[in-house]
């Protein structure tokens, strides 16, 4: 009776899953085979545990990831230099001494590094070969099928720390064999030699030192303990049950440094199912596009559905890999860590507009879990109070080293400053900005001000960097500031001294506005913004560092005169560059510095060239050009995340843009798309907004005021009419520019009357 019960809900799930892939079915990843390599598998997961389901040697294997496995011994020692010793040492051209210290750690040495957990295999070769395998992304549910009538069902439970397999319609002939072998990682393999993969492995897992884990498999289970560093271990347990003649069913879960849980109901409960079915429907109830481009479109779901896998409330931050860490006997590239110049603020970019705000706040609370080393680091290596992010970082925020003009950087906690801001301003939540926006940027901010100095009138940062301009070579060093680090100084006083103002801090705004009229201007050429004083970008570069300031910062705005100007001349210069040396987040990124000039069809065909050639079948992002270099000289596939979520808000840029104090819809569309629209895209100021466009047309824009205040909106047709308000509220301001207050919960409707008449 207990079987069949079982059975009967594992089988409603199937017909859950069957019932919502109709609203995104065309987005679903569907194959005909398993994949060959871990970076193209079935990516499946929680936010805490990941799952990459694959083919390996004629088994069907789950490569099991857990976002909080690591190694973090220290290899980095700030005993023996710090700030003050590396400008002495780069400006008496002895720089070689301080990468010995600051960068041969992180090279040589394998910890601190994310660990991959386990594998569990299942042998398919009597099954036939793969129908169809389908990722249904409305649910989070992979399907596999096979040629013999077997169908192998997995998903990662959306709020629980396990994952569930299904094994149906088994032959009487090999039901009985079918058994889950639990697979160790290689951490004793006699061989160190990282796999020859083009995946920028890292060195093979022996070199960490570990004893090799050992397996307790019984008839129904199998547990893995493997010891770490420090007297760390984690586990990882199977069970299954063969629940009739044909059928399997079964869980794991993986623990950190205590017991697996073995209290875990084998039966799928219609609680569980229905708890993880609902959250899914949640998340893509957020918020949804359409696009006359359909690849485009696919890819941005897919996108989103990622972010909602490596997401969750409770879980670390978004590392390179998050939760599929490398299944190749390797450490994963670049050890699988926090990078903070690029890596996790890119990763959230598409989370705020594409209100995913709960998704978002991973970011902020990771980071402000970390303060405390943060402030330890600081004090250390800066000599001063308040507090800077390193640019590598361990899971608990200790420094990593490696190229310390970026990993050490000073402006990195600046830009992470930027996402506390953006928390509050995209949900204006009172409680935030009191208790998490206000303290961190201040915090930030003070650090900031107590380094820097200030002569003849202008404030100066003793050493400047542009990631990655120069690589690790002294010359990658300025004594005068360079645009990324300018840039985000201008902006993280400026914020400063809006939280104060925002908070009826008088005083304390007033004095961060002081501290930003004593920077510099940006520094700017014949070809728009440079990398600093006198230095162009001479050469194609994978970084757009030297551009913060027109996206993701927003200082310059294309609306005003002098700004288009430099913007226009800044886009010409990197077209001319070319694109030779870039990797993949190039792509993205620069898809919204178009889309920030309102270069709609540049910005698309960036889009494009990330979609067909910088990503696995599987979507995720590889770094390099896939098709042969036809875009980038980088061929490679080291596989990180970055890349998939810049793309995703590139084309959010296109659809809603939250600009210096308004909000514009339809900013960067190509004249050629007749039919797009989007629903409940979030912008500052916590305003939900859709429109619609078809024919053509632009036919109406909603915005929904979730906390009430005054919306400032750029409309993109000329004459409308107004519902769903009382009163005449609305103020031309000009230019298609229009504002009004709305109160909580209240919706406005523009309707564009040409296309009403």
């Amino acid at each position: 009776m207990m079987s069949k019960k079982i059975l009967f809900l594992l089988v409603g799930l199937l017909m859950v899953t069957t019932t919502f892939s109709q609203v995104v079915g065309p987005h679903d990843l569907s194959f005909n085979h398993l994949a060959s390599r871990w970076d193209e598998a079935m990516p499946l997961g929680n936010g805490l545990l990941g799952v990459l389901v694959w083919g390996k040697q004629g088994n069907l294997r789950m490569s099991l990831d857990r976002a909080d496995l690591w190694d973090e011994r220290q290899a980095l020692d700030l005993g023996k230099f710090n700030f003050h010793t590396v400008e002495e040492k780069v400006k008496t051209n002895q720089y070689a001494d301080v990468q010995q210290l600051g960068d041969v750690p992180y090279e040589t040495l394998p910890f601190p590094t994310k660990l991959p957990a386990a594998a569990l295999e299942v042998d398919v070769r009597s099954w036939g070969k793969v129908v169809s395998n389908t990722l249904d992304i409305t649910t989070a549910i992979n399907t596999v099928r096979f040629t013999n009538g077997v169908v192998f069902t997995t998903y990662v439970h959306a709020t629980q720390p396990f994952g569930r397999f299904l094994i149906t319609h088994l032959p009487d002939s090999i039901a009985a064999g079918v058994v889950p072998a639990l697979r160790m990682q290689p951490y004793a393999s006699n061989s160190d030699v990282p796999v020859a993969d083009n995946s920028q492995a890292g060195q093979g897992l022996a070199s960490l030192g570990y004893q090799q884990g050992h397996v307790v498999t019984t008839d129904s289970s199998s547990l893995y303990h493997q010891p770490i560093s420090d007297g760390h271990f984690y586990e990882v347990l199977v069970k299954w049950k063969h629940l009739d003649a044909h059928t399997v069913a079964g869980y794991w879960t993986i623990s950190n440094n205590m017991a697996a849980a073995s209290n875990i109901p084998l039966a799928d409960t219609a609680s569980d199912r229905n708890a993880h079915v609902v959250w899914w429907k949640k998340f893509w109830a957020q918020s949804s596009i359409s696009l006359p481009d359909s690849m485009l479109e696919k890819q941005y779901y897919l996108e989103q559905y990622k972010l909602g896998c490596v997401a969750r409330a409770g879980a670390p931050a978004i590392t390179l890999q998050a939760i599929w860490t490398a299944d190749n006997g390797s450490l994963p590239p670049w050890k699988g860590d926090f990078h903070n110049d690029l890596n996790t603020q890119l990763s959230y970019w598409p989370a705020y507009t594409g209100n995913h705000l709960p998704e978002a706040a991973t970011f902020t609370d990771w980071l402000w879990k970390i303060k405390p080393n943060n402030e330890k680091y600081t004090r250390q290596y800066f000599g001063v109070k308040g507090f800077n992010v390193p640019g590598v970082v361990t899971l608990s925020g200790v420094p990593m080293g490696g190229w310390i003009q970026y990993s050490l950087s000073p402006t990195m906690g600046a830009w992470c400053a930027q996402y506390f801001y953006w928390q509050w301003r995209y949900s204006m939540d009172s409680a935030f900005l009191q208790n998490k926006a206000y303290p961190y940027i201040q915090g930030v901010a003070q650090y900031l001000e107590s380094i820097t100095r200030v002569e003849q009138g202008v404030r100066k940062l003793p050493l400047s960097s542009s990631p990655e301009y120069r690589d690790n070579d002294v010359k990658a060093w300025f004594t005068e500031w360079t645009n990324f680090d300018l840039s985000l100084a201008r902006y993280l006083f400026t914020i400063a001294g809006s939280v104060c103002e925002s908070m009826g801090k008088t005083t304390e705004s007033q004095h961060w506005q002081k501290v930003l009229a004593s920077l510099p201007a940006l520094a700017q050429t014949v070809n728009g913004l440079s990398v600093a004083v006198g230095v162009d970008q001479t050469t194609s570069h994978r970084h757009m560092s030297p551009y913060m300031a027109i996206y993701p910062l927003g200082l310059l705005d294309v609306n005003k005169e002098e700004d288009k100007v430099t913007i226009n001349k800044t886009l010409q210069h990197l077209s001319n560059l070319g694109t030779r040396e870039w990797c993949g987040y190039s792509f993205s990124w620069m898809a919204c510095l178009y889309a920030r000039a309102y270069k709609a069809d540049s910005a698309v065909k960036q889009l494009q060239i990330f979609a067909t050639h910088f990503c696995a079948p599987n979507s995720f992002h590889l770094n390099g050009d896939q098709q042969g270099g036809e875009y980038s000289n980088f061929t490679y596939r080291p596989f990180t995340l970055e890349g998939n979520f810049a793309f995703a808000q590139g084309v959010q840029e296109l659809l809603l843009q939250s600009r210096q104090g308004y909000l514009q819809v339809f900013p960067a569309i190509p004249s050629h798309w007749r039919d797009v629209s989007f629903t409940h895209l979030r912008g500052e100021g916590a305003f939900l907004v859709s429109a619609r466009k078809t024919a053509g047309v632009v036919r109406s824009v909603a915005v929904i005021a979730q906390k009430g205040g005054k919306l400032r909106l750029q409309l993109p047709f000329v004459q409308w009419r107004v519902k769903q308000i009382t009163g005449n509220r609305v103020q031309d301001e000009g230019n298609g520019m229009y504002s009004l207050y709305l109160h909580k919960g209240e919706t406005v409707i523009f309707e564009n009357e040409a296309a009403i008449n």
